[in-house]
C-alpha cells in the first residue's frame, strides 16, 4: 500500500504540474513590435551634435604650451637683475642740450564756428569745439582746456596757444 500510494500522489502531482505549465503559457502569436520613425526635428539635432563634437574636436590644442618663464598671477619675483654695462664718459663739448620730452595733444575738433552781430556793429565769433569727452564754447581770450587758450577765431580756422609750452595749434573747419 505504500507503493501504490506513493506513486498515485507522483502521478497527480505530475498531471498538477502539467496543468499549471500550461495555464502559465499561451500559444497565441505575439503582435510584431511598434517601431517608432524619428522625427526630422531630431534627426538634425543629432547631425547638429555630431558637427559640434567635430568641431570641438577640431578646435583642441594639438600642442601644449611651454611653461611661462614667469608667473602671471605674481606681482614681483625677486629676480636677479644684469649688472649693467660701462659707459665711457663723454666728452663735455660732445654732449647737445637735453631735448623737452613732447606732451601728446588732446584730440581736439573744431566742429563749427557761430557769429554774432556785436554792439559795435563788429561780428563775435565763438568757436565750438569738441575734445576730450566735452564741447567747449569759446571766445577769443577765453581757455578751451587748462592747457589752451584761444587766440583768434577767423572764419574757418582757430588759432590756440598751448601755454604749457607757448606753441600755437590750428584748428580747421573740415
Amino acid at each position: 500500500m505504500n507503493l501504490k500510494r506513493t506513486a498515485t500522489i507522483a502521478v497527480v502531482g505530475g498531471a498538477l504540474a502539467a496543468w499549471l505549465a500550461g495555464a502559465a503559457t499561451s500559444n497565441r502569436a505575439l503582435p510584431p513590435p511598434i517601431v517608432t520613425e524619428t522625427a526630422p526635428i531630431d534627426a538634425r539635432g543629432a547631425a547638429l551634435a555630431n558637427e559640434i563634437a567635430r568641431l570641438r574636436e577640431r578646435l583642441r590644442p594639438s600642442a601644449t604650451p611651454n611653461q611661462p618663464a614667469r608667473n602671471l598671477f605674481v606681482f614681483h619675483t625677486a629676480a636677479p637683475r644684469p649688472a649693467p654695462i660701462p659707459v665711457a664718459p663723454k666728452s663735455a663739448l660732445s654732449e647737445a642740450a637735453p631735448l623737452v620730452p613732447l606732451v601728446a595733444q588732446p584730440a581736439l575738433k573744431l566742429a563749427g564756428i557761430a557769429e554774432d552781430p556785436g554792439p559795435n556793429g563788429t561780428t563775435e565769433r565763438t568757436a565750438i569745439i569738441s575734445g576730450e569727452g566735452q564741447l567747449f564754447m569759446v571766445k577769443e581770450g577765453e581757455n578751451v582746456t587748462p592747457r589752451y587758450r584761444v587766440v583768434k577765431v577767423s572764419a574757418d580756422v582757430v588759432e590756440l596757444l598751448d601755454l604749457s609750452t607757448n606753441t600755437p595749434r590750428r584748428l580747421a573747419l573740415r
